[in-house]
């Protein structure tokens, strides 16, 4: 009202007090406003849902911004009768002459008016709390609410006094003649009504930042980096949004982002707004453009939402390709954490995979990592299979498949390091994605197969002497989930080892994580793994060369459990014969 001419006076400093009276049972939220006379009492107060708001902006839109005020419902108010059994507003109108005014309401129809005792202009409004709600005459539970709702309002918010020392010229302590601080009481704001969002990013240092952030998350980490967002066309949008330290935990650190309209706090439920994968980011939005409805907490999705959303998308992989850019070792660095916001909007956002393909990172079981481009050319040449596909070989556990890796590497293959959450996900984005590529597994297949070639090993054994040896096998190992395969491998090869199918596997890791497929109907679906025999294995011709039948089924459960073994499969009993099996045989 000052700003535009309609109020001449002194405005003096503009806050907000919050008073607690235990022995009364009263809240009281006290300002320095403009105050009310008893006329808009009975025109704003007294009917519900006519909104004071809402009239002020169509009476002054042409001298101000209209949207400078939300709570545009007129139902605010009301809510002080959920907790109380009479409300009471003692008011002073700004204009000239005006009375002081006292009202009270129990939440009925009825109502009393009469004349008050506030002599400065501004409002008193006195919950008298009910005594089904005494815990919100505790001072920590006033706090509580004043914290997650007033946290950034832009007027000093006061509740209580605290103690400050007393500071000279220059901004020491002055001290008593016990060299002891002097002190004195001063209201204590409990809000922050200029965060660091409202301000211009080149008037805030590094500090700034990440001080705002401990302000926020007083107990995490420093964050990797942030974004500031200052958008004034075609949509009014500020805010920070903060990258945090993030391994592999998805659920738990979703939901740290607040959207604010003027300051004022909106809700903590921002999916419309933030695309999916941004969700793991923590910070703030404030806009006073997305509409809302009466209860604020739903957003009405429009337009507008659905082009901050875009924005917001945009903004960030402009940022982190701005980072990979300028400094790679450092965004290297940050990769542990990053790739879980990348390889999430990869999968889920065609735009954002279109900037993203350029910093995206594959990390091999070596600790290297390479872009997408760099590493089909470190591969291509001996991982390109017999129809020109390039075949992307991948670990899940460095550790349970440490066998497999280094028949791998014996072939000069590289294989990569894939142990995220999404990571399962992310290889079936990217098979789609790019154009001649395969992704297998490094215990998919035996390593002669996992990258196919024109190319034959002949096998020791005739034909006879195979069905034989499968035979062997097959009554040693006597499981309906495991098929006997042979093959013609390299004699250092295992003499068995223990594969699971690609498609298999991908089907047990999509139940895993509850994917949609029919399969997942069927419940909990039995490994079916093939147990490959290498029949250039010198120990394969030992076992068919065993005269005992006995020897020989003893010899080949052996060989069977020690691929069991490589695969981590062998457990419980079946661990502890092995065990007696093996002590037997050295001895």
């Amino acid at each position: 009202m000052a700003s535009i001419g309609e109020f001449k006076g002194e405005l003096g400093e503009q806050k907000v007090e919050i008073k607690v009276n235990k022995k009364a049972k009263t809240i009281t939220v006290s300002d320095n406003g403009i105050g009310m006379t008893a006329e808009e009492i009975k025109k704003y107060i007294n009917q519900i849902a006519f909104s004071g708001a809402s009239e002020f902006i169509e009476k002054y839109k042409e001298k101000g911004d209209e949207s400078q005020i939300i709570g545009m419902f007129g139902l605010g108010f009301y809510s002080a009768f959920m907790v109380s059994e009479k409300v009471e507003i003692i008011t002073k109108s700004y204009q000239d002459d005006a009375e002081s005014v006292r009202w009270i309401c129990d939440g009925s129809t009825e109502f009393e008016i009469s004349k008050g005792k506030r002599k400065e202009i501004g409002t008193d409004v006195i919950l008298h709390i009910d005594k089904d709600n005494k815990d919100f005459l505790e001072d920590y539970k006033v706090r509580e609410i004043l914290n997650k709702y007033c946290k950034f309002l832009p007027v000093p918010i006061v509740f209580g006094e605290k103690e400050e020392n007393l500071k000279d010229d220059k901004g020491e302590d002055i001290k008593d003649k016990d060299d002891k601080p002097k002190t004195k009481k001063v209201d204590d704001v409990i809000n922050n009504p200029t965060p660091i969002w409202t301000k211009s990013p080149s008037e805030l240092k590094d500090e700034d930042y990440l001080a705002f952030y401990k302000e926020l998350y007083p107990f995490s980490e420093d964050p990797l980096f942030w974004i500031h967002l200052n958008v004034d066309y075609p949509f009014n949008l500020t805010g920070i949004l903060y990258f945090p330290k993030i391994k592999n935990e998805l659920e738990l650190n979703k939901n740290k982002i607040q959207l604010y309209s003027r300051q004022v706090f909106i809700t903590d439920e921002v999916k419309d707004i933030v695309p999916e994968f941004l969700m793991l980011l923590h910070g703030i939005i404030d806009s006073p453009d997305i509409p809302l409805n009466v209860s604020r907490s739903f957003l009405q999705a429009d337009a507008n939402v659905k082009k901050i959303n875009s924005h917001i998308t945009k903004k960030v992989a402009d940022k982190l390709g701005e980072l990979f850019k300028k400094d790679r070792p450092a965004f290297e660095k940050k990769w542990e954490s990053l790739n879980l916001f990348v390889k999430y909007g990869i999968i889920a956002d065609e735009k954002f995979y279109e900037k993203a393909n350029k910093f995206t990172l594959l990390e091999n079981v070596d600790g290297k990592l390479f872009t997408l481009d760099e590493y089909k050319k470190q591969i291509e040449v001996n991982q390109k299979d017999k129809d020109g596909s390039v075949v992307h070989i991948y670990s899940t556990s460095t550790d349970q498949q440490d066998a497999y890796i280094q028949s791998a590497k014996n072939k000069a293959y590289d294989v990569l390091k894939f142990e995220g959450p999404l990571d399962n996900h992310f290889i079936n984005s990217m098979e789609m994605k790019l154009e001649k590529t395969k992704w297998k597994r490094v215990d998919a297949d035996i390593v002669d197969k996992l990258v196919e070639k024109d190319e034959k090993s002949e096998s020791a054994l005739s034909k006879d002497d195979e069905e034989k040896v499968k035979k062997i096998f097959e009554e040693a190992i006597n499981d309906k989930n495991y098929t006997v395969q042979l093959e013609a491998l390299a004699p250092d090869e295992l003499p068995v080892t223990m594969i699971l199918p690609e498609f298999m596997r991908r089907m047990k890791d999509m139940q895993k994580m509850g994917g949609g497929s029919p399969y997942m109907m069927m419940g909990d679906m039995p490994d079916q793994f093939n147990a490959v025999i290498n029949t250039n294995h010198p120990m394969v011709s030992k076992i068919l060369n065993t005269k005992e039948e006995k020897d020989q089924k003893g010899l080949a459960t052996q060989a069977y459990e020690l691929g069991l073994l490589s695969q981590n499969l062998l457990t419980g009993n079946k661990l502890t014969n092995f065990i007696k099996r093996s002590v037997d045989l050295l001895g």
